[in-house]
C-alpha cells in the first residue's frame, strides 16, 4: 500500500464528508455522534471564499503517490481552510481576545486582514507519526495568495503533543495564548506565520 495526497474540491468534501469526520472524531478522541453535530458546519465552510482542502488516502502501491483517490480508499488525514473575513465567528472571537489582552488596534487590523485560516488538520491515529500532518499542511498552504496563516489549537502542557511540535517545526509563533472560545472549557492558543511557508522572515511579522 501507498499514501496518496490529493486536493479536495467542495464536491469531493461533500462526497467524502463521512470519512473526513470519522478521521476528525478518531484523531480528537471525541465521542461517536460528534460527526452529526459538525457535518453542517463543515459543509458550510466549503462555500466560504478561498476554501481549499487536501486529504491523504491509503491506496494500492500501483496507484502512485498523486492524483485522484478511488472512492473506496480509506482516508488517513484531512485538512482544510479558507480566507478569513470579518463576518466569520472565529475572526470575531480572535479579535475580541486580542483587544482584551491590550493588543493595539492597528496590530489587530494587520492580523485580521489578508490571512488564511487553517481551520482543520487531522490525522487518523493509526497514521500519526509518519509525517502526514506536515505533508498535508505544506500542500494546503502551497501557493496561497494571503500574506499569512492563522490557526487555533488547544493548549497542551509543555506544548507536548504532535500538533504543537508540527506547528513549531513549520515556524508558527504565538499570536495569543490561553484564550477560551465560548462553549469550550479548554484554553486555546492562536498561532500564525507569514506566507509562503518557505519564508523564514515571519518572527517579526507575527510573533510581536
Amino acid at each position: 500500500m501507498a499514501t496518496l495526497l490529493t486536493d479536495l474540491s467542495p464536491a469531493d468534501m461533500q462526497h467524502r464528508l463521512d470519512d473526513a469526520l470519522s478521521v476528525y472524531v478518531d484523531a480528537m478522541r471525541y465521542p461517536r455522534g460528534t460527526e452529526r453535530q459538525r457535518a453542517a458546519m463543515w459543509l458550510e465552510h466549503t462555500r466560504r471564499d478561498g476554501w481549499t482542502g487536501v486529504a491523504a488516502f491509503d491506496v494500492p502501491a500501483e496507484a502512485g503517490v498523486d492524483g485522484g483517490a478511488p472512492s473506496s480508499a480509506p482516508m488517513l488525514g484531512v485538512a482544510y481552510g479558507y480566507r478569513g473575513a470579518p463576518d466569520q465567528w472565529w475572526q470575531q472571537q480572535v479579535a475580541t481576545g486580542l483587544r482584551h489582552v491590550g493588543t493595539p488596534a492597528d496590530r489587530i487590523d494587520q492580523l485580521m486582514t489578508g490571512y488564511f485560516e487553517l481551520t482543520e488538520l487531522h490525522i487518523h491515529p493509526r497514521a500519526q507519526g509518519q509525517g502526514l500532518g506536515e505533508a498535508l499542511t505544506r500542500r494546503l498552504l502551497d501557493g496561497r495568495p494571503e500574506s499569512h496563516v492563522l490557526l487555533s489549537t488547544p493548549e497542551i502542557l509543555g506544548e507536548g503533543n504532535r500538533a504543537w511540535r508540527l506547528y513549531r517545526r513549520l515556524g508558527f509563533h504565538d499570536v495569543m495564548r490561553s484564550y477560551f472560545f465560548p462553549g469550550d472549557p479548554r484554553p486555546f492558543a492562536v498561532l500564525g506565520r507569514a506566507l509562503p511557508l518557505e519564508s523564514r522572515c515571519d518572527r517579526a511579522d507575527l510573533a510581536r
